[in-house]
């Protein structure tokens, strides 16, 4: 049996030829496309960190509605994620990914030209279901191209550092743009992920869908009960911002909580569920979930409004957009470094144990910056240790995430798994925005210290999960 490339020496495989289909694949070509993809939907995505007081200003949003404006696309990823990896796994990966790569182009255009609140959150909404078809169907492509060994752990590294550089590049390009006109980034957005559908279009035709007769209806019923569940969830922690206690938070919270349950109901009795029943009995696919779920309430969630902060006030006091956009790039580029290199570990720590790892570093750089985010205008350098240590905790969270999303799950079911796994990613995200923005009301402190705690537990679990999957 020949032994694995070491990791000096591992490589991109050469093209070759699909024996199931006769068809020519090019992993390397499949892997540049759908990283770039992702890339620019992560972009799309971060791009209102840094234009969201113009934005505001221009539609005249009131406070207490801005977390909207952040968290349209991560609403639409949410939602619509399970429903692109079933559809991925039934109709076709490539057609999916390039569907949605398409789609996101359309969408993103469409909204450099909304003039309302409500205009440009739909638009936002539209990016995300786009944005759900691209990360379900590059992973399910990813996990066919790269079928194991290290090959895969390469190219799912590579996938993750695409993550962080979509997350750092999008308020470096709107921070830079928005100088001439916020609206400015969203059509350069646009139209690169019209270029990135064109790159697609020329990938080899080497993922077939099934038989006809073998597809299956997406989980409409499903993905509505989750939608209206998450939006009630939104909502109540957007009203919180003026007050807890009022009976229209606790009506929302249960609605919310009421239409999780209908939603689980309705997977259990569905003949086609956005995920698979049997797949929760995995520890490996939970500690997946839930890394996901509290890497974005914890760590997306608060530096998702760092940038507002930085320019609102505290230790950002008059600082430009470009200038909070380079302090963002501090953290998000040393996650993307990180990232990229957390293939050497791969040998030596599994994959929920890096998500332990990832959370730890992420909780300890968050805490160094206690004090700082409300501290006078010229603080800001004090900032620097803690955003670096978080970014290396994102980093390795990023890199561990997709690899134990595919890995964890059979290779019929990997637009599945990654698609749970985005899911509770972005669900963990809307709602940290969310909760991050009301908190900060008391102080950025007191969203500091909640997110340390959050991901702290994120930690407990998932190396509680990985003992037991170990077993």
């Amino acid at each position: 049996m020949p032994q694995p490339a070491s990791p000096a020496h591992t490589h991109i495989p050469a093209p070759t030829h699909d024996l199931r289909t006769g068809t020519r694949t090019r992993p390397g070509a499949t892997l540049a496309v759908t990283a770039a993809a992702t890339a620019v939907a992560l972009m799309n995505y971060t791009a209102p960190m840094l234009t969201l007081p113009d934005m505001a200003a221009a539609f005249g949003t009131p406070v207490s509605a801005r977390a909207w404006l952040l968290n349209g696309t991560p609403l639409g990823l949410a939602v619509l994620l399970l429903v692109a990896g079933s559809l991925a796994d039934a109709h076709g990966r490539r057609r999916v990914f390039l569907l949605g790569t398409l789609a996101l182009g359309l969408t993103t255009a469409l909204g450099a030209s909304a003039g309302s609140t409500a205009t440009f959150t739909a638009a936002r909404i539209a990016q995300g279901a786009a944005s759900a078809a691209v990360l379900a169907g590059s992973l399910g492509l990813l996990a066919q191209a790269y079928p194991a060994g290290r090959d895969r752990i390469r190219a799912t590294g590579i996938w993750g550092a695409s993550v962080s550089a979509g997350i750092a590049l999008g308020p470096l390009l709107a921070g830079a743009l928005s100088l001439v006109d916020w609206r400015l980034a969203y059509e350069v957005l646009g139209a690169a992920a019209l270029v990135v559908a064109a790159a697609g279009a020329r990938l080899p035709r080497a993922d077939e869908a099934p038989p006809a007769g073998s597809r299956t209806r997406p989980d409409l019923a499903g993905a509505t009960a989750l939608g209206l569940a998450l939006a009630a969830l939104l909502t109540a922690l957007t009203l919180g911002r003026d007050g807890w206690l009022r009976p229209q938070v606790g009506l929302l919270l249960l609605a919310s909580l009421a239409l999780t349950a209908l939603f689980v109901l309705v997977e259990h009795r569905s003949r086609t569920p956005m995920v698979d029943p049997a797949l929760l009995r995995r520890p490996a696919f939970l500690a997946s979930t839930l890394g996901a779920l509290f890497t974005g309430l914890a760590v997306i969630g608060l530096f998702s409004v760092v940038p507002a902060l930085l320019q609102g006030g505290g230790a950002g006091a008059g600082m430009s957009p470009l200038g909070a956009a380079w302090l963002f790039v501090l953290w998000s580029g040393t996650a993307f470094v990180v990232a990229l290199q957390a293939r050497r570990l791969a040998g030596r720590l599994s994959a929920p144990y890096q998500l332990a790892l990832g959370f730890v570093l992420s909780a300890a750089g968050v805490l160094a910056l206690l004090g700082g985010l409300d501290g006078p205008a010229g603080s800001w350098p004090r900032l620097l240790p803690g955003l670096l240590v978080a970014g290396a905790g994102s980093g390795l969270l990023n890199a561990a995430l997709p690899r134990l999303a595919v890995d964890s799950v059979p290779p019929e079911r990997a637009a599945m798994g990654s698609g749970a796994n985005n899911t509770a990613r972005y669900i963990g995200s809307s709602a940290g925005v969310a909760l991050m923005l009301a908190l900060a009301t008391a102080g950025p402190d007191t969203a500091v210290l909640v997110a340390a705690a959050l991901a702290l537990t994120g930690a407990g679990l998932t190396l509680t999960l990985g003992r037991k999957g170990s077993r």
